[in-house]
């Protein structure tokens, strides 16, 4: 199974699973209302109130998620009194059959609240992995990110690490040229300064050239290998 089918899944079962509980909390709220003396109209509009405070709250939380920024005080403090006031009515309206048909009475709000911060947290660890994968490939298209991976490539193929030793240099060199906007050093160049193989400069500097280019280098400066 897929990625994609599985939080596909995921979200129509916390949709449902929420849409269930909101039903049931209406239709707690709603007869409690009526018993306790409000008229017909005030006793659908209470739960609506309390319900869709919650509802509202959820989808500011939601969209501050999806925005990567932080979430509204304001949103925070409704969702609360939303949360306390929606569980009190639903534990009330069982109150009179005795504790543990309270609890029961009050598992649709729970429910409700656990299903929309299951959502809040699966939209979180989405935009942070979209935020991570986005920081990676710009920094890959620099000059210096792609010059990494040709040194890194390189090092992999002898089994070597390039962590202290020339391939390390020669990418310095041959970044600190093309973000200075000097020609960069030959591969011959490269390969007699720092002691590594003619291939192996190569790739270095031809993975610089590309970042350069790509990032509004000119490569009239560049020197040919």
């Amino acid at each position: 199974m897929s990625d994609t089918t599985t939080r596909r899944i995921a979200a129509a079962a916390v949709l449902g699973v929420a849409l269930i509980a909101a039903m049931v909390s209406f239709i707690h709220i709603e007869h409690l209302a009526v018993t306790h003396g409000q008229t017909v109209l005030a006793a659908w509009l209470l739960p609506v109130s309390i319900d869709g405070t919650v509802l509202a709250a959820s989808m500011v939380m939601l969209q501050a998620a999806r925005s990567g920024i932080r979430t509204p005080w304001l949103a925070r403090v409704m969702l609360g009194l939303a949360v306390t006031a929606t569980l009190a009515a639903n534990v009330a309206y069982g109150w009179p059959a005795g504790p543990w048909w309270s609890l029961l009475s009050g598992w649709p709000a729970m429910a409700f609240i656990g299903c929309a911060e299951m959502a809040l947290g699966m939209v979180r660890r989405t935009v942070r992995k979209s935020a991570t994968d986005a920081t990676r490939k710009t920094s890959a298209s620099t000059p210096a990110g792609a010059a990494r991976k040709a040194s890194g490539s390189a090092a992999r193929k002898t089994g070597t690490r390039a962590s202290g030793t020339g391939l390390d240099a020669a990418t310095r060199k041959a970044t600190e040229a093309a973000q200075q906007g000097q020609p960069v050093p030959s591969a011959r160049a490269l390969a007699r300064d720092h002691h590594i193989g003619r291939d192996k400069a190569g790739e270095i500097r031809a993975a610089v050239l590309a970042g350069a280019n790509g990032n509004g280098g000119r490569p009239g400066q560049l020197t040919s290998t």
